[in-house]
Parts: structure tokens; sequence; C-alpha cells
């Protein structure tokens, strides 16, 4: 596997040199970027000529990762050759917000099936439930086939997201990239780290993504009742207060995102799912265990892979992540390079959701407020 990597901003231009070493031996470019950069379409045109026969995968983003380094406003653009290893993708455009199972289910469908090895998944952010269309992906990929992503970004503005796919680079979309080769190693690991509080309770009350009753009683009055004072500032201040959800005794928990409240129906809009029946609790922000939580992604993923560096990782955190770390997110990607090592190029981005399992052979869930991490080498 050879890599290169680049970034560009409207300031400074290409940070490297122009683009296209690997040329028209190139298989993948990777590229997360701004909306603005990507709907301009300059810096597309230009890499496409600098690597011909490369197919393309990307998204717009809230924020990128380039290295150790977390930018806005950038491109940041990953080409990779494969020595021993193929890829197959596609893509499709949405064309409504109540089907993102079937999304999935016709992406996962499109893939050749004989020697998949890994499904990596790209959603729109805005008009797609992660948790429908991870599942729409597991039942029609083999059970053996691991799968990782994230949801496109549009900074903290959430108004529109793009995914890239070769020449598509419309709004709406979703789009699969599936690996194949015996000699290629993946591995992957999701982490969230935040500090849960006050007790665990039954959701009694709840309809898609929308939850009203925990308990019996109205969800949105609980939640106010725990945030005290940070009640005022909703549904902004969310951010720093998520839900965990557990589905089974035992089971791993799963991080929810709130999007919005209703206080006419005194309910609550998140990010995935929100399955009745299931047990919540609040969590609420610790910078350490945030970083922590990044750095067991990265041990996970690493460990997966023999614990030997990998060539290639891309990391995937959630905005919300980014707005309560501020000027100490960077420390997240940091450390994951302490576990990963410096051989390994870091490209990424901040999501509006993560894809991935906890570890490998555990089942993939759609994660909100947590870091997931795909790392990659051949052998």
């Amino acid at each position: 596997m050879k890599i290169e990597q680049n970034l560009w901003n409207h300031e400074k231009g290409w940070k490297t040199g122009d683009p296209g070493k690997l040329g028209e031996s190139a298989h993948l470019v990777l590229m997360f970027g701004s909306r603005k950069i990507l709907n301009e379409r300059s810096q597309f045109e230009i890499l496409k000529k600098a690597y011909p026969n490369a197919h393309f995968l990307g998204c717009s983003t809230a924020g990128e990762i380039c290295g150790t380094e977390v930018s806005d406003d950038s491109l940041v653009m990953t080409a990779v050759r494969f020595d021993h290893s193929q890829i197959r993708g596609a893509r499709i455009d949405i064309k409504s917000s109540g089907n993102s199972f079937q999304y999935g289910e016709k992406l996962a469908q499109s893939l050749p099936k004989e020697g998949l090895k890994h499904v990596f998944a790209i959603s729109d952010g805005l008009k797609v439930s992660g948790s429908d269309f991870v599942e729409g992906l597991i039942k029609n990929l083999p059970s053996n086939v691991g799968i990782t992503g994230g949801l496109a970004g549009d900074g903290a503005l959430f108004n529109e997201t793009v995914v890239l796919w070769d020449n598509n680079s419309d709004h709406n979309g979703v789009a699969v990239l599936g690996f194949y080769g015996d000699r290629l190693k993946i591995g992957y690991g999701a982490m969230g780290g935040w500090d849960p509080f006050g007790p665990e309770r039954l959701i009694t009350r709840s309809k898609g993504n929308v939850l009203y009753e925990i308990d019996g009683k109205s969800a949105l009055e609980l939640y106010k009742k725990y945030l005290g004072e940070h009640a005022k500032g909703l549904p902004g201040t969310a951010l720093h207060f998520p839900l965990s959800l557990r589905k089974t005794e035992g089971s791993a928990s799963v991080v929810r995102t709130i999007l919005s409240v209703d206080e006419k129906e005194k309910s609550m809009i998140f990010a995935g799912d929100i399955p009745q029946g299931v047990y919540a609790r609040l969590m609420r922000a610790n910078f350490e265990r945030l970083i922590d939580g990044s750095i067991g992604a990265a041990r996970t993923s690493y460990e997966a892979m023999g614990s030997s560096s990998p060539e290639l990782a891309i990391l995937i955190s959630c905005v919300g992540r980014k707005l309560v770390l501020k000027n100490r997110t960077e420390e997240e990607v940091d450390g994951a390079r302490e576990i990963l090592g410096d051989q390994t190029i870091f490209t990424g981005f901040y999501s509006y959701g993560g894809i991935s399992p906890f570890a490998p052979l555990s089942k993939c869930e759609f994660h909100n407020q947590s870091m997931t991490i795909t790392v990659f080498s051949e052998n």
C-alpha cells in the first residue's frame, strides 16, 4: 500500500505542493472537506486529473482531520494505491427521509459478495436515520464482513451535506466502498468517554428518534430537572448532556445526541433511534474521559491488527465532541496517534454520527458523540 496525503485551503492552497505523485497508479482518493469547497468542485477537478484511474469517495464535514491536525474550511485528500487488494463502490440519491433502511439494503446488495472483506459507508447527515441505514447494511451483507463509516457533516450549520462517489457529489446521497483481498488487514473500534449520572430509567414511550416518556413521565421535564440551570440553553446545551441507551442486561451502551426539543409535545428529537423498552441514562462531558475514549477506540483497532502499526487510519469523531472539547479537540487525535504510531497516515472528519462495532466480532452500531477508528494494512 502506498499513500499520498495533502491539505488544501483557500488561504494557502495545497500544503505540500501539487498533488499527483501516485498519478495513474492510485486506486482510491478519499476527500473530506467543507461543504463550500466540495460544492465549488474546482479542487475535485484538479484531483481527477492528478489521479485519472482512481475512485473518489468523500463527504462534507464538521471539521477535517489530517495527521494530528484538525481544521475547518479545508479539504483533506488521501490517495491510496493498493498492492494486493481491490475496491468496489456505489452511490444512490436519497428521494425521501423515511427510507433509510432501504438505502442501506440497496447499497449492500449492489456490492459483489465474493471476497468482500469490509464495507466503509458514508451517508447524508441530515435526512438519513443512521440506525436504520446500518440495519439495512447488516441484513444484506455476510456476517463476517465488517462495517464502519459515518454521516456527513455541515459544520455547526446543519443545513445540507454532500456525499461524493466518483463524479457524483450532489446533496442527499449515501455511498459504500467495499474492500476485497486476502492480504488486507482491517481493524476498527468505537468508544465515547462520557460520564453517566443519575439512575438508569426505562423508556416507556418513543417513536423512531422521538422520545416522549421515561418511566411513564415526560422525558423532557425529567431531562430539564437533571440539567438544572443548563436547561435554559436547550437545545444547544444538550450536546454536553447526551443519553446512553442499553438494550439488554450486560450489553454495551450506545450514545444518542439530542437535536431539538418540542415544548408543545414535551418530547426530545435525537440523531438516532430511541427504541421503546430500552434503558436510558443521562451523561455529561468529561474532557479527560472523552480523550480516553479516543485512545480506547484506537487501542481496540490496533489490537485487531495484531498490535502492529497500520498504514492508514480513518478517524470519524462526532461534531458534539468537537464543540465540547473546543481548543482541546486535537488532543483526542493525539491520543490515537500515541497508540497507532507515527508511521500511520491519519485522515478523517468530524461527523453527524459514526458507524462501527465497538470491537471486531461485535454487532455494528450507529453512534453519536463517539470516536470511531478504522485502520488498514496490506501484508
